[in-house]
């Protein structure tokens, strides 16, 4: 089976998520499909049908999850070099075209949030970045078109 990258914060991440729906959202849709019961006839209780897609749902997220913490690899970013741009590092960059500065965090794919600054190492910026070093320009397509950055700091 394949393994995914991740940090120890994406994989404690994970790990919380799936401790909360095993312990706690499971109980609240179970609870729920229990009281729809008791108003009678399941055929036509809205209430029952909308707790038993919940519980689907629920029980899907709670095996993706599953799936993912055992197929992960955690990687131990506090180790790595801040020489060159590698799993796990922020860099600090400068679009070539703008002079807009971004931070960004490489990560795993299951712990990408652009908006949080966390791209994927498997993102077409991410795979610019990789082994790339303080000074460095980047060339990446987006369906935008084609962007440049220069890698002005890389750090933990």
């Amino acid at each position: 089976m394949e393994r995914t990258p991740i940090t120890k914060e994406g994989y404690e991440r994970l790990k919380n998520e799936l401790h909360n729906l095993e312990r706690v959202e499971r109980y609240k849709v179970i609870k729920a499909i229990e009281e729809a019961r008791a108003h009678g006839d399941l055929s036509e209780n809205a209430e029952y049908h909308a707790a038993k897609e919940r519980q689907g749902h629920l029980e899907a997220r709670i095996q993706y999850l599953q799936t993912k913490l055992s197929t992960a690899d955690v990687i131990d970013c506090e180790s790595q070099s801040c020489e060159r741009v590698v799993f796990g590092v922020k860099v600090r960059l400068e679009n070539i075209d703008t002079g807009e500065e971004v931070v960004y965090q490489l990560v795993g794919p299951d712990e990408s949030d652009v908006q949080q600054g966390r791209i994927s190492v498997t993102s077409p910026l991410g795979r610019a970045l990789i082994g790339k070093y303080e000074g460095d320009e980047v060339e990446f397509k987006t369906p935008s078109g084609i962007r440049n950055y220069e890698i002005l700091e890389i750090f933990i």
